[in-house]
């Protein structure tokens, strides 16, 4: 009679080794199925709202084009033109059928293509507002660790003060104090303009270096104090209590049970900050003298660029669907108890 032999300990570890990569691309896929069935019926219920808009608001390119002496027969022959002489459902069905081929229309201003005027703005505008959120992640994450370390400490009262302070600080102000003491006064940084990355890296950075930081504040302000908080309530979560009766190091425990589990609150305030530093820079754009999204947003609203205006507002909502979809994965990475209701 044969008997079987239990698995060796390295067998056991082989196996687990296998089953952990199948368990986290499992994860990973539910969490991309629950936050595509969330977001595809988001964007489908905002591009309609969006869409609607333009009959709601009464404009016309005839007159724009015409003006308001036009006639009856000139407004008619126009709008015939632009297809919106049809019923409203099929003007909305040729327009999402161009979104979701890239194309978002023609201005009704200049006739320019709306996805290369976009395209040509919010490249300035990605570049600012990926450089802020570095930097405000950056420092906002060693100010709010430092200031949840060293709790009711002279340290952590002097961070959160300083905190306080720049996050009322608006960012024109900023940018316009950053503009006189480090691009005038030292020279230090260009004062306005814009260099794509193609014509060198360096030049690239120093241009969008000063409205980065003035964007940055405001940032570093928010993850600070959600971090500490986060960070703060941890530590008295009783899976602390326990690592420290088993006697795990100080550094073990921050990093292995604290800072993994204090860092969702964060992650889902970045996922509100990005999107809101591209479409929300126009006075920033205007002191720095960019052409970015923001700005482009803000002219063809005062011109009634109707089209433009639609565009502006589906790439937003594509970039809000989008990072968020990307913090939803990051948080499955990073909190994979937070995805089973723990």
């Amino acid at each position: 009679m044969t008997t079987t032999e239990p698995p060796t300990t390295s067998a056991r570890r082989r196996g687990a080794a296998r089953v952990r990569p199948r368990h986290a691309a499992r994860r990973l896929l539910t969490v991309l199925a629950r936050s595509a069935a969330i977001f595809v019926p988001v964007f489908l219920v905002a591009t309609f709202v969006t869409f609607a808009l333009r009959s709601l608001s009464g404009l016309s390119p005839a007159r724009i084009q015409l003006g308001e002496e036009a006639t009856p027969e000139a407004i008619a022959r126009i709008e015939s033109q632009w297809g919106l002489d049809k019923p409203f459902l099929a003007q909305y069905g040729d327009w999402f059928s161009g979104v979701l081929h890239g194309d978002l229309g023609t201005s009704w201003v200049n006739g320019a293509d709306i996805s290369t005027l976009i395209g040509l703005g919010l490249g300035v505008s990605l570049s600012v507002a990926t450089f802020a959120l570095v930097i405000g992640v950056i420092v906002g994450f060693a100010l709010g660790t430092v200031a949840a370390l060293r709790r009711t400490t002279a340290v952590d009262r002097a961070i959160t003060g300083f905190v306080t302070v720049i996050s009322v600080m608006p960012a024109f102000v900023v940018g316009i104090v950053l503009v006189s003491v480090l691009a005038v006064g030292f020279g230090l940084f260009p004062s306005a303009g814009y260099v794509p990355a193609e014509q060198g890296v360096g030049p690239w950075l120093a241009h969008i270096t000063l409205p980065a930081l003035a964007l940055s504040f405001d940032v570093i302000a928010d993850v600070a104090r959600q971090l500490r908080s986060s960070l703060v309530g941890a530590y008295q979560e009783n899976y602390v209590t326990g690592a420290v009766v088993r006697g795990l190091s100080p550094r073990r425990i921050f990093f292995s049970h604290v800072l993994r589990n204090g860092l969702g609150p964060t992650l889902a305030t970045l996922g509100q900050k990005f999107p809101a530093l591209v479409g929300a820079s126009v006075v920033t754009e205007w002191i720095f003298g960019l052409q970015g999204f923001g700005r482009f947003a803000n002219d063809s609203a005062q011109a009634g660029d109707v089209p433009a205006v639609q565009g502006v507002l589906v790439v937003s909502i594509a970039l809000v669907v989008s990072f968020n979809l990307i913090i939803n994965l990051v948080l499955a990475r990073v909190m994979p108890a937070s995805q089973r209701g723990v």
